[in-house]
């Protein structure tokens, strides 16, 4: 088995077109570093389909950094949404997220992990590719560049990046930050569970009130 990580990125993403089963697709958060991913996959299919999970409570400033890199990028993207609008949902169910963990959790199921879940079988993807990094998160540490999601295979080309290497890519290809970068959000997600570096006491907290890391799109086995 060819070693992908002595392979530059650009090596890693040509292997993985080459040798991975089509149909592919990336999904993305629009998130604080999600330019890099967007732009390095898309050099090499133009028109690989970018999934996003549209909570309907992103921050103004994502969708606007949606619009800019879909224009700059040419993206074709793929906006999936809960089938419960979010004032159906909150009619329902409440402010799920104001909640326990078990409230964020089914919050999280609702809004991003069926969403998910429809949008793969809809386009019978076979390979998934991320932007995850080791650096990221304790729970991302040990996630290995190529992982099997049930039937769907999961690659994360710069897994091993760091905040440098990613800074390093964008400034080379004059890519931006998701503009709150600059407001101190390193991990930015729905407006009522992310909060800036200066509201909390450790990084841990800045993603739903600190009571867990990650949403359950990257927990799914299909």
């Amino acid at each position: 088995m060819i070693d992908l990580r002595q392979l530059s990125v650009d090596q890693r993403v040509a292997w993985a077109f080459e040798h991975l089963p089509s149909q592919y697709v990336l999904t993305s958060s629009f998130g604080a570093q999600s330019a890099v991913c967007l732009h390095l996959l898309t050099q090499h299919q133009r028109d690989l389909p970018v999934v996003l999970i549209d909570t309907g409570y992103l921050f103004p400033e994502t969708y606007q950094f949606i619009d800019e890199l879909t224009a700059r990028l040419k993206l074709n993207l793929k906006v999936y949404k809960s089938e419960l609008s979010p004032a159906w949902l909150e009619s329902r169910y409440g402010k799920l997220w104001r909640k326990d963990l078990a409230g964020i959790e089914q919050y999280n199921q609702i809004t991003k992990v069926k969403p998910l879940e429809r949008a793969f079988k809809e386009l019978k993807v076979k390979t998934w590719f991320s932007g995850l990094r080791n650096s990221q998160a304790a729970s991302r540490a040990h996630t290995p560049m190529v992982e099997q999601k049930g039937d769907i295979t999961k690659f994360h080309p710069i897994i091993d990046f760091t905040d440098r290497d990613v800074y390093q890519y964008l400034k080379k290809h004059q890519l931006p930050y998701h503009p709150l970068w600059e407001k101190g959000y390193v991990s930015i997600g729905d407006v009522h569970t992310t909060r800036p570096l200066s509201a909390v006491n450790d990084v841990t907290q800045t993603r739903f009130h600190g009571l867990k890391r990650e949403c359950g799109i990257h927990e799914i086995n299909f």
